[in-house]
């Protein structure tokens, strides 16, 4: 499947700047604002402690962080890793009562088989049979919930969200460069003049890392292990991949995927239970508001990644610190830094006219949020996508 724009050969060396690192921040803002209570919810399913809970984070935080850091450096191209949300729904759904010994057990076999997938190359070369357009639409239904989301919250907190747009607007038109930090410093200061922020029990606290040997049985390998490995790949990782070659980016598919394979392989044993190449907050480095120049959006991804290891860190403290941000700042972010990235998405999904109602198809699925045998919209828009792109195609 071809990028979408070239990726240069030699990239430019460090050009740290306000815009890449604000990229970086809400990017872990928003994957942890919108996913972090299920991970809560699946450790507590699973029976874990509060020192075991807290292992998690510091697990998959120090996970995120390195993967998104060494890949980035090492490919001079964005790379956004995340945890498997959808993973996580599944344990607290399907896994509850398994003992933590058997659900690790689970964790390092799911592990095992993302790493064969991804350095075998037999997940990328399904994947290349995937058109851009198809690709691009696929993005574009994901992030559309997050663009009505940041007008829709006009109604709950107004003077918030007005003021955000307002600042963004303004910051475009004289400093484009800085609009989504300059939105999150506005949002800040007026959620703080409401009286919406809440950290009154922010406390410092380092996250210490918890082992737990592993119990190898049937239920961790048919009631963790398989369908966790199912659900993320399905997903979360073919999304992934998918926003990686919308924005334009050749990232080498298999070794990433076999990379956060391994990642997980060293960190289940603490909690790590999986990790995935990104696609919602991946595509908030990889937009125009990161950075004007494409080949140097990968520093938003290394930024991420120094933020995701503060998580594993500090999992308490930054998990109290994100708790802080009223819900309506953190949609509102999040819709105005993906504006660019739907808006050119959306633009190479229609671009080509013997493909629209294919890409229609896959937009309007992926954005109807339908999700059947614990696989996601994003999934289902690509399938649904390729039928119809089969079906109409001329001989």
């Amino acid at each position: 499947m071809p990028a979408m724009t070239p990726t240069p050969n030699a990239p430019p060396g460090p050009d740290p700047s306000l815009s890449t690192i604000a990229a970086g921040f809400v990017t872990v803002l928003v994957g942890f604002a919108s996913s972090a209570a299920i991970v809560f919810q699946a450790a507590q399913a699973l029976g874990a402690t509060p020192a075991q809970t807290s292992s998690w984070m510091w697990a998959l935080g120090i996970g995120m962080g390195a993967t998104c850091i060494g890949l980035s450096l090492r490919w001079r191209m964005p790379v956004v890793t995340a945890w498997s949300t959808p993973g996580a729904a599944m344990l607290v759904a399907s896994a509850a009562g398994v003992p933590m010994a058997e659900a690790v057990a689970g964790f390092l076999l799911s592990a095992l088989l993302i790493t064969i997938a991804g350095f075998s190359g037999v997940f990328e070369r399904m994947l290349g049979r995937i058109p851009l357009s198809l690709a691009s639409a696929m993005l574009a239904g994901v992030l559309l919930r997050f663009g009505i989301d940041a007008f829709a919250a006009i109604g709950t907190e107004p003077a918030l969200v007005l003021a955000m747009l307002g600042t963004w607007l303004l910051a475009r038109r004289l400093w484009p460069r800085y609009a989504v930090i300059l939105t999150l410093l506005a949002g800040i200061a007026v959620a703080a003049a409401g009286g919406l922020l809440h950290a009154g029990h922010l406390r410092l606290e380092l996250a210490r890392p918890v082992w737990t040997t592993p119990h190898f049985s049937l239920a961790s390998v048919l009631g963790v292990a398989l369908p966790l490995f199912v659900v993320t790949m399905a997903s979360q990782n073919v999304p992934g991949v998918a926003v990686i070659r919308a924005s334009g980016y050749a990232v080498p598919v298999s070794p990433a995927i076999g990379w956060t394979g391994v990642a997980n392989l060293l960190l289940a044993p603490f909690g790590g239970f999986a990790l995935n190449l990104a696609a919602i907050t991946a595509a908030i480095c990889m937009g125009p508001e990161a950075h004007p120049d494409p080949a140097r959006r990968w520093q938003a991804a290394v930024w991420a990644g120094v933020f995701y290891l503060a998580i594993g860190l500090f999992g308490a403290t930054v998990a109290g610190l994100f708790a802080a941000f009223p819900h309506a700042l953190v949609v509102a972010i999040a819709g105005i830094a993906l504006l660019g990235t739907l808006g050119g998405s959306l633009a190479a999904a229609l671009s080509e006219e013997g493909q629209r109602e294919a890409a229609m198809v896959t937009f309007l699925v992926t954005a109807s949020g339908i999700a059947m045998l614990g696989i996601g919209a994003a999934f289902w828009g690509l399938v649904a996508g390729v039928i119809v792109r089969q079906v109409l195609r001329r001989r």
